[in-house]
């Protein structure tokens, strides 16, 4: 049965009344019916992380959640086009699991601060540096950076891969505050090679090579924000994503990828959260879970993220703009490295 506006309206406001104001739910509501048409003519799919605003992510999208795992799910449709709202890396990891349907992505740029930190070369040097020592890198990598390493990981299998690759000393990139909270989890030192330039390979065993790199959003969350919540809530319960400070994920409650972090509240439904994560998620996750309450004590969006709107999504679909492409010895490579990490999940 067609999707109407009527229909796609009174379904964001009995999610959204409280988040968005009845004005703009109606005029989403008419954006998001012109995609969904556009949609079945393009024979597309439509990816939304959990970072993207409440009245694109509650109208639109095939599939919701983390960026792998929806790229993965994209792989396996038929569809001809995968419109990821996401970022720019998240979209070149749809290409590279999905080569031969058109990826885009509704924004010009829509980069990552921490994608940005570091640069294939950057990989390279490391690697001359120590040779050998295999490298793990965050999928929140760009394709060529990716190219470069061994193994991906995710903020939720980051401690598995680790460890699969032994006890010797394993190069960890980018993100400065993860690799300090795997390094934790599995009872290694980090260490920097600004800070070693004449490092011997036989001094580095059971440590984590890391990298300066941060996410601008969760970089800025500290203890005291965890503090100031339990004075005025005593009973609140603190999820914290991997990509924040150590000192602040372990004043957590709990800290888990963002997928982690609803299913913790889907289980624990009556609760009250403070989320230290991008602010439009703990909008999305209280429209899903109107039991639970969400702290709004997030003042730190993602710019990079904001820059998808429905509005956005609606010109890439009528245009076909910003299409991403990956070439092709970068994407063999950087596939390699993804299934590598996909094969051990796979081992469960």
């Amino acid at each position: 049965m067609p999707t109407t506006t009527t229909s796609i309206y009174e379904q964001l406001k009995a999610r959204l009344r409280d988040t968005v104001p009845d004005a703009e739910l109606r005029l989403k509501a008419e954006i998001a019916e012109r995609i969904l048409e556009l949609k079945r003519e393009r024979n597309a799919v439509i990816l939304a992380h959990n970072y993207m605003e409440p009245a694109l992510f509650h109208s639109v999208p095939d599939f919701k959640g983390d960026s792998l795992e929806l790229s993965r799910k994209a792989a396996e449709t038929d569809a001809e086009v995968i419109v990821f709202c996401g970022v720019r890396f998240m979209a070149e990891t749809a290409k590279i699991l999905s080569p031969d349907k058109m990826v885009l992505l509704p924004a010009k740029k829509a980069g990552c601060s921490l994608a940005a930190s570091i640069t294939a070369e950057d990989v390279r040097n490391l690697k001359a540096q120590f040779p050998g020592v295999p490298v793990v890198t965050y999928v929140n990598t760009y394709a060529d950076v990716k190219a470069e390493t061994d193994i991906c990981c995710t903020s939720s299998n980051a401690v598995k891969v680790v460890e699969s690759l032994g006890d010797g000393p394993v190069i960890f990139l980018p993100d400065e505050y993860l690799a300090g909270n795997v390094a934790r989890e599995t009872g290694r030192r980090i260490i920097f090679p600004t800070k070693i330039p004449q490092a011997r390979l036989d001094e580095l065993e059971y440590q984590f090579i890391g990298w300066e790199g941060r996410c601008e959003v969760h970089e800025r969350f500290t203890v005291e924000d965890i503090e100031n919540a339990r004075r005025q809530f005593p009973d609140v319960v603190v999820l914290a994503h991997p990509e924040c400070p150590p000192e602040v994920v372990s004043a957590a409650d709990f800290s888990g990828s963002t997928t982690a972090m609803i299913q913790y509240v889907q289980r624990n439904p009556k609760g009250r959260y403070l989320m230290l994560t991008e602010c439009s998620m703990a909008d999305n996750v209280m429209a899903e879970n109107p039991d639970a309450e969400m702290l709004r004590m997030c003042s730190i969006r993602c710019p990079h993220m904001n820059e998808i709107t429905l509005e956005d999504t609606l010109a890439s679909l009528e245009n076909l703009q910003y299409q991403i492409e990956v070439p092709e010895d970068i994407r063999v490579r950087a596939h390699r490295a993804v299934a590598r990490m996909i094969e051990i999940g796979s081992k469960d």
